[in-house]
């Protein structure tokens, strides 16, 4: 299946968190942030983690993306695509 047909759903052990302006994940374990795996999103990533729900489909988030970025499709695809890898990668997210 390609990647623009696939849903994800984020892992329920890792937290989004706004904090004085800086957006982060923080994976949670037995109840304690492991501190040395916190990210930081930069405001595209923070809206591509907002809109992974389980149900959008990835040409979703997308056309999404860039609707509101005003951001090429072609530049969203190479983007999103490496970051989507990245967030399954650590874990954040998996299909559904």
């Amino acid at each position: 299946m390609a990647i623009w047909e696939k849903r994800f759903k984020k892992n329920a052990d890792i937290v989004f968190r706004k904090i004085a302006g800086e957006v982060i994940l923080v994976p949670i374990r037995q109840n304690v942030g492991d501190l040395e795996s916190i990210y930081t999103l930069n405001d595209v990533a923070a809206r591509i983690w907002e809109l992974i729900d389980g149900k959008r489909k990835m040409h979703q988030i997308r056309d999404t993306i860039s609707e509101e970025f005003d951001v090429s499709p072609q530049k969203i695809e190479k983007d999103l695509a490496r970051y989507t890898r990245e967030l399954e990668d650590i874990g954040a997210i998996n299909t559904t």
